[in-house]
């Protein structure tokens, strides 16, 4: 799971070819309409999750995008689940010090009925997480495509495949508060249901269901 750089629309070249005319600006002309997208890629199927945000990119926002991961499941394919592993970046929204981030992820384990286990890559690593090889095949995929508007955007990804399957899109308009976070002593509440690796404490982390 990870967040790719923001996309802005609007007639803004970013390198690439395409066919046809297709003049583009040179510059930024301050757009105002960006998405972020997050993905989700399942190492065993193959199938990827991209959604796009319309607001920041917070824990919740990362958070509620695993959640509807988890609900676009059949019933067959969560029992078969014994336990949800899940290899992210070490970034400022899911870092494993993270508080809401951490919050969240015990709801999640809560709300699953799963055992949760992050799993984070050093600094300077994040090109060996699977979903950043996705992020490369979607940018060769629509190159030098102007997005003029949303529904080009998703249309593209739409139409990109990874591993022979096409991407499941959605676009969320839920406006995402920045800052969120959790004092000292809900923190040693939640710290309680981490069981942190003592060799890797803030890159193996493991959370039971309660």
């Amino acid at each position: 799971m990870d967040c790719k750089a923001t996309v802005e629309i609007g007639e803004y070249s970013r390198g690439g070819q395409t066919r046809g005319y297709n003049q583009a600006q040179d510059h930024d002309m301050g757009t105002k309409e960006k998405y972020v997208p997050c993905g989700i890629v399942d190492e065993e199927t193959g199938q990827l999750y991209v959604t796009f945000g319309s607001s920041y990119k917070t824990s919740d926002f990362m958070v509620d995008n695993l959640e509807q991961w988890w609900t676009s499941l059949s019933i067959t394919e969560k029992q078969q689940l014994e336990n949800i592993q899940i290899k992210v970046d070490n970034g400022a929204e899911n870092s494993g010090i993270r508080r809401q981030f951490l919050k969240r992820m015990v709801e999640f384990a809560d709300q699953t009925k799963k055992s949760i286990q992050l799993l984070y890559f050093p600094p300077y690593h994040s090109k060996y997480n699977p979903i950043e090889r996705c992020w490369g095949i979607l940018e060769r995929h629509w190159n030098g495509t102007l997005l003029r508007n949303a529904q080009t955007m998703l249309a593209w990804v739409k139409t990109m495949t990874w591993k022979g399957l096409n991407p499941i899109v959605k676009l969320s308009k839920k406006v995402y508060q920045k800052g969120i976070s959790l004092t000292k002593k809900e923190m040693k509440e939640i710290e309680k249901r981490l069981e942190r690796n003592p060799h890797l404490p803030k890159w193996d982390i493991l959370i039971r269901p309660s």
